[in-house]
């Protein structure tokens, strides 16, 4: 949904799978490439299954960057993997790190090869110190490993949109008068769903 005139959004890339759109969003003199991506859960794949197909995922984007002639992408959605998840912070696949001054040396080389960096400010949001839910999906199971919160749900930046970045990302828990949470300080799926939104700002 948006306000923008029809034609300040364009279609760049849809995956077969419809787990994946890239779309040119044009506002003013910005031009920017705007990823969105539903991918595959935990639930049916494990987490190597998850690192082998990011990287499909990475090179879709990069694929994207390379024909718009530059690389001021926002990747954002259910990535059903965590900020620490293998497939999010490999060099070969969607490369997110957890501080701006990494994100900002723009690439690291690996093995001869250059991959370049997302800045994935979700990092940030884990835990009770944080101003919103320590997290973005609640999972409770009777199993030896367990987080319980995990943060699904993420924005990446590349370096060459931290300038238009606010720092004021928020984990939403409610939709005006109407609480996202249960009476426990859960994601209440009967309100909303089992995962809470997440609200980020771009100066455009």
């Amino acid at each position: 949904f948006t306000t923008l005139p029809e034609d300040a959004v364009r279609p760049v890339f849809d995956d077969p799978t419809q787990r994946l759109t890239i779309r040119r969003l044009i506002v003013g003199n910005r031009d920017i490439l705007l990823a969105a991506v539903h991918f595959q859960s935990k639930v049916n794949w494990s987490d190597a299954d998850q690192q082998e197909e990011s990287r499909n995922l990475a090179r879709h984007i990069r694929l994207a960057e390379e024909e718009s002639g530059h690389s001021r992408t926002v990747l954002v959605g259910d990535l059903n993997m965590n900020p620490f998840d293998h497939g999010v912070i490999s060099s070969h696949s969607l490369h997110g790190v957890m501080t701006r001054g990494i994100a900002e040396q723009r690439t690291r080389k690996v093995a001869g090869n250059d991959y370049p960096f997302f800045y994935n400010p979700m990092w940030g949001c884990f835990g009770d110190r944080t101003a919103g839910p320590p997290g973005t999906h609640y999972f409770r199971a009777p199993r030896p490993l367990l987080y319980f919160w995990n943060i699904f749900d993420q924005v990446l930046i590349r370096p060459e949109l931290l300038d238009v970045f606010h720092d004021d990302l928020n984990i939403l828990h409610s939709a005006g008068d109407t609480s996202l949470l249960s009476r426990n300080g859960m994601p209440n799926k009967s309100v909303g769903s089992d995962h809470l939104p997440i609200l980020f700002r771009l100066d455009l």
